[in-house]
């Protein structure tokens, strides 16, 4: 089988950051799939599991409530547990999308309210949510990534 494009990244070499995964054509629209990676593959911590999930949830109900919510199709965790993947309508670039992950990321950082979706009927395993280590994870993105972010943060190593 061919390798996918996102298997063809070194991850020695990835940094944090919003990257352009991909861009895909759909009829007459372009797709574009960004890869917001949140900690380093391999050499920092993973995200756990239920503070992913939060970031998903309250993540996922921001972007379909906030002014470009017509642009987004879709946001929710990678597999590998270092960050998310954000496809959005549009022939778009990382710094295309740079205000809004502030934005979101600074709505993350500081959300006080019950988790969205975290009940039963609403979830498939809405008993994995910790909003004090979501919380944490954002503000050290924002931090140490979005807010200082550079080039070599926004295009995929060689």
């Amino acid at each position: 089988m061919e390798k996918i494009a996102s298997f063809t990244i070194d991850h020695k070499k990835l940094l944090r950051g919003i990257y352009v995964s991909r861009k895909d054509k759909v009829n007459e629209e372009t797709v574009t799939t960004f890869d917001i990676r949140m900690t380093e593959p391999n050499r920092q911590p993973v995200i756990d599991v239920p503070a992913l999930h939060t970031i998903e949830h309250i993540s996922a109900t921001f972007l379909r409530n906030h002014v470009r919510k017509d642009e987004i199709i879709y946001w929710g965790p990678m597999g590998c547990r270092t960050g998310n993947y954000l496809i959005m309508k549009g022939d778009l670039s990382s710094k295309d999308i740079l205000d809004l992950m502030i934005e979101m990321f600074e709505f993350v950082a500081t959300f006080d309210n019950e988790i969205p979706g975290a009940h039963p009927r609403d979830c498939g395993n809405y008993l994995s949510m910790d909003l004090p280590m979501a919380k944490w994870e954002a503000k050290r993105y924002l931090d140490d990534v979005l807010k200082v972010i550079e080039e070599k943060n926004m295009v995929y190593p060689e």
